[in-house]
């Protein structure tokens, strides 16, 4: 027996279905691909404690970024077999933009907190990987920065509605002339406010806060529809009926996401949320969702679950601060690696071949 776990010449013709997914795109010289469930104690050793805690952090008792991570992995693999995997594909399109895989960096804060390059290795990363970027609205750079770093990269750009309705959109014409694809508007949380260490690592975030706007509603989503050039993106959404008013008022995609549970405890997790966004909407707007995911097979569970593509937002953060751009680029190649594994142990050689019926809710 060898060491995929199989006999003779069947695990010869499976064996090639990896090697080249498994190479990393990005070139290393010391290290290879990263083991993902050590990647938060390697970066919690170089990164300085208070960013540590930052990135990590979640709102009250941490029970809704436990339960995030938890939720995909009670959703048990029911893989097919006897099926043609002789070649495994993950590439698709995200609202017309080609990708490598569904997958994309989520919008997360203050990349330089993990490496000095900031969001300038995170964006060469995502560009060799071959994947999208969401750019966060509290980033440490600004938009032009991040996109001189990967020219032509495909990336969107994350932002609040905020009360100067003239500023909102000064940085939507900003991101689109910096090059962004789609513009995702963050619907969560904000008119809460953030905790003191935000505001300590980060002041010029916390001014941002000042000029959230509490009541924001759809007609101000669907007036950013109407005058943006370029598709939006509605981000935060943990309801089917939610979802399906953003989609009726011109939304390109809904993004689930309870903003890996950093704003308040007790909050759905992204897994039972993703569920019932997708009863609601079905396959009239492309569905993103964040929050747990740790892993190829999470990712081939939410995409059986109905999501068009998946967000991976402190793993990045973990693997820049391990090794860089080269780190963030290991971590998305390793993702990939997993997720057409996954495929091929469930018998899904793309991506319209991954069914609702591949995952079980498990009872452990």
């Amino acid at each position: 027996m060898d060491s995929l776990g199989g006999f003779g010449e069947g695990t010869q013709n499976i064996a090639p279905l990896y090697e080249d997914i498994a190479k990393p795109a990005c070139e290393l010289r010391e290290h290879a691909l990263v083991e993902l469930s050590e990647l938060e104690g390697r970066a919690n050793a170089k990164l300085d404690p208070g960013a540590a805690a930052y990135i990590r952090r979640g709102a009250g008792d941490d029970a809704t970024l436990a339960a995030n991570a938890a939720t995909w992995k009670r959703l048990a693999l029911r893989p097919h077999v006897l099926r043609d995997v002789g070649a495994v594909r993950t590439e698709t399109r995200l609202l017309g933009v080609d990708v490598a895989a569904p997958i994309f960096v989520a919008p997360t804060a203050l990349h330089q907190l993990a490496t000095a390059e900031g969001e300038r290795a995170t964006a060469r990363a995502a560009a060799t990987s071959g994947v999208l970027m969401v750019v966060s609205m509290a980033a440490s750079l600004t938009i032009d920065e991040i996109a001189a770093a990967a020219p032509g990269a495909p990336r969107f750009k994350q932002l609040y509605i905020l009360r100067d309705r003239g500023r909102t959109r000064a940085m939507v014409e900003a991101a689109v002339a910096a090059g962004c694809r789609a513009i995702v508007v963050a619907v969560d949380g904000a008119a809460v406010p953030y905790g003191r260490e935000r505001v300590a690592l980060a002041p010029h975030v916390a001014a941002l806060v000042d000029d959230f706007d509490a009541s924001v509603t759809i007609d101000d989503v669907a007036e950013l529809i109407d005058r943006s050039r370029v598709p939006i993106v509605v981000k935060g959404v943990l309801r089917g009926d939610d979802a399906l008013r953003c989609v009726e008022a011109g939304a390109h995609a809904v993004y689930v996401s309870n903003h890996g549970g950093r704003i308040v405890d007790g909050c759905v997790e992204t897994a039972t949320a993703l569920a019932d966004v997708v009863a609601a909407v079905g396959d009239r707007a492309e569905i993103y969702v964040d929050g747990g995911i740790h892993s190829g097979v999470d990712v081939l569970r939410a995409l059986a679950l109905g999501a068009t593509a998946v967000g991976l937002g402190r793993t990045v953060l973990w693997g820049l601060a391990i090794h860089g751009e080269d780190g963030a680029c290991e971590v998305i190649d390793t993702m990939r690696a997993e997720l057409a594994r996954a495929m091929a142990f469930c018998g899904a050689p793309a991506l319209d071949a991954i069914s609702s019926d591949l995952v079980l809710r498990s009872h452990a």
